[in-house]
């Protein structure tokens, strides 16, 4: 089968509006799905981020989503890692994501889900709701902890909550999937256009000519100038590298936010 070359300069990147909330819905819905088809002991397998088994990474979405849902919650958490951070190697991040993982560590697997299932779309409505005035502040990502070599050193309040908590769904669904030993079951319409946007963020960021094939339902051929290395992997693959979760060479060391 012949795959469209796209050029990547020409690839609409996902910003506020109704596209941003239709994605952010999605990751969820698909999200919450997996976690209904899952087995009692696949909650406590091992993931790839370190230290989380699969009702650890759930735990922390759930705190996620219910610090998005409420603008004082969201306050309450990033305090906390603010304070906590010494014990993180200086990352608030880590130490925000840890809060969020304590807080709901005591609850079952169908507690979670059924948490997960009424804040998604509060969630999703509080990160849309977001006021001009805050989204335009950067927010400084600490190179330590968690954080991949090769990462932004800041990141905008309003691409976080339009585009990267939308990758952080859909990513921990690819973690999910790969703890429990399943094929994600991925499209163009949703996986495909967040796997795009990822492209454009990425080729932005280093500049440089490439020709990107990504195999897979949610890949394409994207091609930034001419004579460009001819890199071939699966799209989320690509995904893994650029997160950290997997190592890479050459342009793959250039890192997005997840």
């Amino acid at each position: 089968m012949t795959t469209t070359q796209v050029d990547i300069v020409t690839v609409p990147r996902i910003t506020r509006g109704p596209e941003a909330d239709r994605l952010a819905a999605a990751a969820y819905d698909r999200l919450i799905a997996l976690l209904e088809s899952l087995p009692d002991d696949a909650w406590g397998r091992p993931t790839d981020c370190a230290a989380w088994t699969v009702h650890a990474m759930v735990a922390h979405l759930v705190g996620a989503a219910r610090g998005h849902a409420s603008r004082v919650e969201f306050v309450r958490q990033v305090v906390h890692g603010q304070r906590a951070k010494g014990a993180f190697d200086g990352n608030d991040m880590d130490a925000m994501n840890a809060y969020q993982v304590e807080r709901n560590e005591h609850l079952t697997p169908a507690e979670l889900i059924a948490e997960l299932r009424a804040l998604a779309p509060r969630a999703v409505r509080g990160r849309a709701r977001t006021p001009g005035l805050l989204r335009r502040r950067r927010i400084p990502m600490a190179p330590s902890g968690s954080v991949a070599s090769g990462t932004p050193a800041s990141i905008g309040l309003g691409e976080l909550m339009d585009v990267i908590l939308t990758r952080d769904v859909w990513l921990h669904r690819i973690d999910i999937c790969r703890a429990v030993g399943r094929r994600p079951d991925l499209d163009q319409d949703v996986d495909g256009r967040i796997v795009a946007d990822i492209v454009a963020d990425w080729a932005a960021r280093h500049g440089r000519p490439v020709d990107l094939e990504l195999t897979g339902p949610a890949g394409g051929r994207f091609v930034q100038g001419d004579r460009g290395e001819h890199l071939v992997l699966d799209a989320v693959e690509f995904c893994r590298i650029l997160s950290g979760r997997a190592g890479g060479e050459g342009l793959l060391r250039t890192k997005v936010v997840f």
